[in-house]
């Protein structure tokens, strides 16, 4: 039954609302359903909204480029500060198009101990981001 009234409203709006949309118009009609259950079930029946904008790929792997060894096993634990640092970074959408941020975190204070931002995608900008932290690092213990 729900089913039905979930694909009913998403017919009515020309095949373009996603789960959250088809939801409120559910509410608004005074049927009392969880949006996680609409979602759910618009999965399971194959109803999708229509994403706006293009697909951006920001990742292109190298299947013969070597990969990094995991040099802490996985064991993301630290008995004090900065004995342990990891690091990665995302891209993040602006208006004026994408920019990558790198981050440093202390693992045993779960903080962010050094941060770079750049618009290209490029090493050094991350070797910068591990040097910041560095730094800060030797400021503190000169501060004691």
């Amino acid at each position: 039954m729900l089913t039905v009234d979930i694909e009913r409203v998403w017919q009515a709006n020309l095949q373009v609302d996603g789960a959250e949309k088809v939801w409120r118009q559910l509410r608004r009609e005074g049927k009392d359903v969880a949006r996680c259950t609409v979602a759910r079930l618009m999965r399971k029946a194959g109803l999708r909204g229509v994403m706006r904008g293009k697909v951006v790929r920001t990742t292109v792997a190298d299947a013969k480029a070597p990969c990094p060894r995991d040099r802490v096993n996985r064991q993301f634990r630290a008995q004090r500060p900065n004995q342990l640092w990891v690091g990665d970074f995302t891209c993040v959408a602006t208006w004026q198009g994408f920019v990558y941020v790198a981050f440093v975190i202390d693992v045993f204070a779960r903080r962010i101990v050094g941060w770079r931002v750049s618009s290209p995608m490029r090493t050094g900008f991350v070797l910068d981001a591990q040097g910041l932290a560095i730094c800060v690092d030797k400021v503190q213990r000169a501060l004691g």
